[in-house]
């Protein structure tokens, strides 16, 4: 029996839109990850970028379960004694609210250099309006099983 294994050009790649409004961050970057790694494919291949393109809107509007909007902290070390910076999600999401979905998904994505790539088929706003129209993007809803 013969095992299919896509090569680098032979998939097409699809356009999905979805509207970020009211989901929670966790479960939405879940279902973003899969779609950018391509596992919601029959051809799905590891070490191939078989993924789709993703434009999220509305990231401003996402929402965290429990206390995680005072809790949670995302840090970063400027490399200067005493560099390290903390802020937490709510001063994020004030700023700029992309990054905290962008984050969750990234870290979703394998630790490699295609995951590199998957990231840049990544387009998230923080409004409803996007630049993609020409592509015409899919729009998945929030309750189907994606």
């Amino acid at each position: 029996m013969k095992c299919y294994l896509a090569k680098t050009g032979d998939v097409k790649q699809k356009w999905h839109l979805i509207d970020a409004n009211e989901q929670v961050v966790g479960r939405l970057a879940v279902k973003i990850a899969r779609i950018l790694c391509g596992k919601h494919r029959p051809e799905y291949t590891p070490h191939i970028d078989t993924g789709d393109f993703v434009v999220v809107t509305n990231c401003e509007k996402v929402r965290f379960t429990g206390n995680k909007m005072e809790q949670k902290v995302y840090q970063h070390f400027t490399g200067y004694p005493d560099g390290r910076k903390v802020q937490t999600v709510k001063e994020v999401l004030a700023k700029r609210p992309e990054f905290v979905l962008r984050e969750a998904v990234r870290r979703m994505l394998p630790k490699n250099i295609i995951a590199r790539h998957m990231l840049t088929k990544l387009k998230l706003y923080a409004g409803p309006d996007h630049p993609h129209q020409a592509q015409e993007p899919v729009e998945l809803k929030p309750e189907a099983a994606w």
